[in-house]
C-alpha cells in the first residue's frame, strides 16, 4: 500500500475554527478566499485585480443599471467576478484531484479497493433497506391521509350576500 500524501491526510483531520461571514463555496470569504487569493497574487501564481480584493462584495444591477433587490427587499449582493471565477477554478481542479487521488488508489491496488467498496455496498444495504421501507410507508399514510379528506363531505359554503345600496 503507497502513503497517502500530506495534503490528503490534512482534509480529513478535524478543524476547531468554524469561520463566520459571507461564505463562496462554503468557505468564509474574508478569513479564507481573500487571504489565501492575496497569498496567491503576492506568489504571481494569480493576478486577481486589487479592487476585487479590497471591495469584494458588490452591489448587483439590473439591465437597466438599476440596484437589483430581492424578493424579500434586500439589496442584492454579488462576489466580484474576478474572485468568484477564482474559486471556480479552484473548486474544480479540487475536484479534479479527488478524483485523481481515487483513480490513482484503486489503480494502484483494484483488489483493495474494489473488496472495500463491496464491503461499504452490504454495510449499507440494511439502512437502505429500511430508509425504503419507511419511506414507502410515510408514501403510503400520506395518499391515505389525501384521500380520506378527498372523500370526506364538505360543508356547504355560506350563501353570499349581496350588498344593496340604500338610497333616501
Amino acid at each position: 500500500m503507497g502513503d497517502t500524501p500530506n495534503y490528503i491526510k490534512s482534509l480529513l483531520l478535524p478543524n476547531g475554527k468554524k469561520p463566520t461571514g459571507r461564505r463562496v463555496w462554503s468557505l468564509d470569504l474574508e478569513s479564507i478566499w481573500l487571504p489565501f487569493f492575496t497569498a496567491t497574487n503576492l506568489q504571481s501564481d494569480t493576478a486577481i485585480p486589487l479592487d476585487a480584493l479590497g471591495a469584494p462584495l458588490r452591489l448587483a444591477y439590473a439591465q437597466d443599471g438599476s440596484v437589483k433587490f430581492s424578493k424579500s427587499g434586500r439589496p442584492v449582493v454579488r462576489v466580484a467576478k474576478p474572485i468568484a471565477d477564482s474559486v471556480k477554478l479552484v473548486r474544480e481542479n479540487f475536484a479534479a484531484n479527488l478524483v485523481a487521488y481515487a483513480e490513482g488508489v484503486a489503480q494502484d491496488n483494484p483488489k483493495g479497493y474494489d473488496a472495500l467498496h463491496k464491503k461499504a455496498i452490504k454495510a449499507g444495504q440494511p439502512i437502505a433497506t429500511a430508509d425504503r421501507a419507511n419511506l414507502d410507508r410515510a408514501i403510503a399514510e400520506a395518499m391515505e391521509k389525501s384521500m380520506a379528506e378527498a372523500e370526506a363531505p364538505q360543508a356547504p359554503e355560506a350563501p353570499k350576500q349581496e350588498r344593496v345600496a340604500v338610497t333616501a
